[in-house]
């Protein structure tokens, strides 16, 4: 999964003039108001001691479907409308949600999942007014729905041949519900923790149809009000949510939530400034260096105005190397060796890319694929590539390219926002006597030829589906297609080790497994890992209780606005 494409744009124009998609004109938008007239403080600021949250979506939003949160900006909306039979805590660990506890059979092939008696969908008028109990036949029917192939979700592989062919779900009683797995796959809860599996109502999929996506009804913290495509979402508190913090007290604290969808980060960067907006994800490279100083902390003009968060993001940016012996574009390039692709590892620094190009967000990729963040990440269990221009140079020489003499030129394909880290890494390589040509191309027609293998060498980035170390080494399995196995990478040993994984129900015993599998691909280096990567927040001081976790998702339940 890429980022998308970012504007250089200078956000310290004198006055304040919003580009890309309009703001929200409330009296020309009736929907909007008469949905929000309640409890937003619109121009006459009508109710002022409402709490809402507010937030920018500058990528848009495409649905409000669970089926379709293939991105983060369908997950974060949908995440506060549905709840999953699981979820991951701030320490990725798994917590009951709607499962208030969950049985393994000594097979590992049968989960029992215990329901929460009492959750309620929100009101409806597909339940025409009458209150709608949760049951475990929902989780039933969400759950075929995603396989269901006329629904289209690009979460259908997260049962595809995983489940049972036969009857993979099934509703025991109301509040019991049981899976069944074609072959042991630990990491089955981890999917469970995913927003394509938030429990749906089949009531309101008949209901509303194709405008399913924009009509959602869950039993989420919040519900939806109204949603102007392009102007601006809109949710509110549900105050028949069935959680309560620790002293009694129901959960949300606050009342609502607005979502805009400027398309400009410059734009996003000033309503953050003018407090029109309550956080920002993540910082444009247009300003960062307005904001952090280059070893990642808030600059003194900053300090004391605006908290700066930072926290492992579960992210991998990295160089991809086709290493299909079969394909006749390995086998004319020098990237089929080994060495060759070892002295690449070795051949640029990782911290001074990090200091002058990251403003240090990240960490140098400097042990294996598997990023910094997850338990079992261990950079002494997996020692990684470090910068060595005498080990490099002579890696060079022995794949029989001393001092790079008689090595063709070597093509690197990136998307436009990274074009400077491909120059950055082709001129340090030249050090070395690799030469680098970068191609700069648009992100889709990258992800076509990485998937068509028409990418030698090629840039790449993996964010986690779920918190387990699997979902990255799944990327090497060699009875994957591409995706994910971008590089078409085969290792007999990796395969054994990877399947003995799936079954191991003992962490510790499936953590060294994955430390094992995951030093077998840094000694062949199928690919070239850059950093891990870490979220960053900028936050207004009035929001207490905004802790996001590694997996980047907007957590609100607990949020509190002063």
């Amino acid at each position: 999964m890429n980022r998308s494409k970012k504007k250089n744009i200078n956000p310290k124009a004198a006055s304040y003039k919003p580009q890309g998609k309009k703001p929200v004109k409330w009296l020309l938008a009736p929907l909007l108001l008469a949905a929000c007239s309640y409890f937003i403080a619109c121009k006459n600021h009508q109710y002022p001691d409402k709490k809402i949250f507010r937030y920018n979506e500058s990528s848009g939003l495409a649905s409000l479907d669970p089926a379709f949160a293939k991105n983060k900006q369908v997950m974060w909306a949908t995440h506060q409308l549905y709840n999953t039979l699981i979820e991951i805590d701030s320490n990725l660990q798994m917590k009951p949600s709607l499962a208030k506890r969950w049985e393994i059979s000594a097979d590992n092939l049968t989960f029992t999942f215990y329901l929460r008696d009492g959750v309620f969908f929100t009101n409806d008028d597909c339940f025409k007014n009458i209150p709608r109990k949760l049951v475990a036949q929902d989780v039933v029917y969400s759950f075929n729905r995603i396989m269901d192939k006329a629904t289209a979700s690009p979460g259908a592989w997260i049962f595809n041949n995983r489940v049972d062919s036969i009857e993979p779900f099934k509703a025991i009683n109301d509040t019991t519900f049981q899976l069944k797995l074609q072959s042991p796959f630990q990491s089955i809860l981890g999917i469970l923790s995913m927003q394509y599996c938030s429990i749906i109502p089949k009531e309101a999929v008949e209901k509303y149809k194709t405008d399913f996506r924009r009509h959602p009804v869950g039993t989420g913290p919040f519900s939806f009000v109204a949603w102007e495509e392009g102007q601006a979402l809109i949710l509110k508190k549900n105050e028949n949510y069935f959680e309560k913090d620790a002293e009694g007290r129901s959960l949300p604290y606050l009342d609502g939530i607005r979502v805009s969808f400027y398309d400009s980060k410059a734009t996003e960067f000033l309503e953050f400034q003018q407090n029109r907006l309550d956080f920002i994800d993540d910082i444009d490279p247009s300003f960062k260096d307005e904001v952090l100083t280059k070893t990642g902390n808030l600059k003194k003009t900053w300090q004391g105005k605006i908290e700066l968060q930072k926290h492992p993001y579960l992210n991998i940016e990295y160089l991809g190397i086709l290493v299909d012996a079969e394909s006749e574009l390995v086998k004319n390039s020098p990237l089929r060796l080994q060495k060759v692709r070892q002295a690449i590892n070795y051949g640029f620094n990782r911290k001074k890319m990090m200091l002058y190009l990251r403003n240090s967000i990240g960490i140098a990729a400097e042990s294996g694929f598997v990023p910094a963040g997850l338990p079992s990440f261990d950079s002494v269990a997996v020692p990684g590539y470090h910068y060595d221009v005498a080990k490099a140079k002579k890696l060079l020489a022995e794949a029989g390219y001393p001092e790079g003499k008689n090595l063709p030129e070597i093509k690197l394909l990136t998307i436009p926002i990274y074009g400077d880290l491909g120059t950055y890494i082709a001129n340090e390589l030249l050090q070395v006597g690799i030469k680098v040509q970068v191609e700069v191309i648009q992100k889709s027609l990258l992800m076509e030829q990485t998937s068509k293998s028409q990418a030698p060498f090629f840039r790449g980035s993996w964010i986690a589906d779920y918190p387990d170390a699997e979902n990255y080494l799944s990327v090497f399995y060699g009875k994957n297609p591409a995706p994910p196995n971008y590089t078409r990478y085969k290792n007999v040993e990796f395969d054994i080790l990877y399947e003995k994984a799936l079954s191991e129900k003992n962490d510790s015993l499936r953590y060294k497994l994955y430390q094992q599998m995951d030093r077998i691909i840094i000694s062949d280096a199928p690919v070239v890992p850059l950093w891990y990567d870490m979220a960053i927040h900028l936050v207004h001081l009035n929001i207490q209780h905004f802790y996001p976790n590694s997996l980047n998702l907007l957590e609100l339940r607990r949020v509190k606005k002063l």
